[in-house]
């Protein structure tokens, strides 16, 4: 018989997995850091910074004392942690190595059957000589490498030398080292990843079992849809099976979403007790980024939290309902709306343009005084020295 949990559970539940019930003030350090990150499993890498960037802004948003200092030297020193791919380009534990090896050998297929098709034969001479490259001479960046340094031919005039970087990095030959003004450093992925972890081999069950169990356990509750989708390394149809396998440690729940309706979906039996016991979040209000993990699922944000959030960076502005990059805004279990704001470096200002809040949510005094408190906190966080709120801000 399926457990049913009503909607407010629900988001606490998934607030609780996504880490935003933690204390936002308990000082972290470097290995409270490395332990949210793998807890959540991965943090989102983007470049644009309107205020911080994607990354440090997730991070942020969970403990206020973050120190964006920290995941460079996790990252680069340390070398605990890796940046590749999942949906799209994340931070990832250096420890999930050996499982990546898989999502590698399928994304090589892919890129060689496609880029054969657009280019012929010998299109991938660039590849060996860009890693010949590196391996005998080190480091590079795109911009190092340049086409008019090859002969390779058609391969060459059609892309510049920044895609074989790209598909050695994609298919895990190379590895990100370090970054210089946001742009990679790629080397040799041996000469970056741990030996411990670059050298292990895991089996193909191994790694759909390692797969499904880690995106279950930090979503907290799934579909097998949902369980595919969370790392984006095994195919909803291996999950599916994967979740048909395993329905003896499964319990099956009813969740309760915002209209109402029931939606089918598993946990882990041994996990639903702590589950259905889910802390209640910290009742200030937080900003979260357009790429916090909380929301990326916008069909489950939307089910979960009745909040319909798209990033309008991509969208002529003329058709924008809101602004290039505007951010949600989190109020205890509850995403109460959005608002635009950038930081003005060259003025030292966190300029705050507009707000929108969600239907029947109320701009109360001790509601604006909290949002307040979290500007001046994103203000110190990205640098700026004051906050200015613009004329009819909360209009």
């Amino acid at each position: 018989m399926s457990i049913p949990v009503p909607n407010p559970l629900a988001r606490k539940i998934f607030l609780e997995r996504q880490g935003l019930s933690r204390s936002p003030t308990k000082a972290l350090g470097r290995d409270g850091l490395y332990d949210l990150i793998h807890d959540l499993g991965f943090v989102q890498v983007d470049s644009i910074q309107w205020v911080e960037r994607a990354h440090h802004q997730i991070l942020f948003s969970r403990n206020q004392t973050y120190k964006t200092t920290d995941l460079q030297h996790l990252v680069e020193k340390d070398r605990s942690l890796f940046e590749h791919w999942t949906h799209d380009a994340s931070v990832i534990p250096s420890a999930f190595f050996p499982y990546w090896k898989h999502r590698f050998v399928r994304r090589e297929e892919r890129l060689r059957a496609n880029w054969a098709k657009w280019q012929g034969e010998g299109f991938d001479q660039a590849f060996n000589e860009t890693y010949a490259r590196i391996r005998d001479h080190g480091p590079v960046m795109a911009r190092d490498v340049k086409a008019e340094d090859h002969k390779s031919g058609g391969w060459w005039n059609w892309h510049p030398s920044k895609t074989a970087l790209e598909f050695l990095w994609h298919t895990g030959k190379l590895a990100i080292t370090r970054r210089e003004g946001f742009q990679k450093v790629y080397d040799l992925a041996e000469r970056v990843i741990p030996a411990e972890h670059h050298g292990a081999e895991v089996e193909h069950e191994v790694f759909v079992d390692w797969a499904c169990r880690a995106a279950l356990t930090r979503l907290g509750f799934a579909t097998s849809g949902e369980i595919a989708a969370f790392f984006d390394i095994v195919t909803p149809d291996e999950a599916k099976v994967w979740v048909a396998a395993h329905r003896d440690e499964l319990e099956e729940l009813q969740l309760e979403t915002v209209d109402g309706k029931p939606r089918t979906s598993f946990a882990f039996a041994d996990q639903v007790a702590t589950l259905l016991n889910a802390p209640e979040p910290p009742t200030r209000i937080r900003v979260l980024s357009p790429f916090d993990p909380l929301i990326r699922d916008r069909n489950r944000t939307e089910r979960l939290f009745g909040f319909f959030y798209r990033i309008e960076v991509f969208v002529p502005e003329p058709k924008r309902q809101y602004g290039y990059y505007v951010f949600p805004l989190l109020e205890g279990d509850r995403l109460i709306g959005r608002i635009d704001m950038k930081a003005e470096r060259r003025e030292g200002v966190l300029s705050v343009r507009r707000l929108w809040l969600e239907p029947g949510v109320k701009a109360s005094a001790g509601r604006i005084e909290k949002l307040e408190a979290e500007m001046q906190r994103m203000a110190r966080f990205a640098g700026m020295e004051t906050v200015r709120f613009d004329d009819g801000w909360r209009d």
